[in-house]
């Protein structure tokens, strides 16, 4: 099992805000990076692809509302995966938020895509401090 996870982030917002804003997959384009591409969406599922990797589909499978989300890959992706969004309540207007990717990867798969997996949960991370 390769496990990927991203910087434990500090947001200045609480954590039940944190939680209903990503629990909506139609909040989270706002939260990709340049790369991402030709995003569709609903409230459960969303496809988009990383340029100079591939299309990925996900669809929440799972919300403990206000601590955790897990997404699943969904649709036609290069792999299977989850995908964990871990909430913490530091106090009533903070809060602090990490990603945690778990997917069976060759090591040949692996070599090609941690780095910048681990980059783009960094990425998305970061981004999570701008959740109002």
């Amino acid at each position: 099992m390769t496990t990927i996870e991203s910087n434990k982030v500090d947001i200045e917002n609480s954590a039940g805000n944190v939680f209903n804003y990503l629990s909506n997959f139609n909040n989270f384009q706002k939260l990709m990076p340049a790369q991402v591409t030709n995003w569709t969406s609903t409230e459960n599922e969303c496809s988009f692809t990383i340029s100079g990797m591939a299309t990925i589909g996900m669809q929440i499978i799972e919300k403990a509302a206000p601590a955790h989300i897990k997404i699943s890959s969904h649709g036609k992706v290069p792999f299977d995966f989850i995908l964990h969004i871990n909430i913490g309540s530091t106090t009533p207007e903070k809060s602090s938020g990490q990603l945690v990717f778990e997917a069976q990867l060759n090591p040949m798969i692996k070599m090609m895509v941690e780095k910048p997996l681990t980059n783009f949960f960094n990425l998305l991370a970061d981004k999570m401090r701008e959740i109002k």
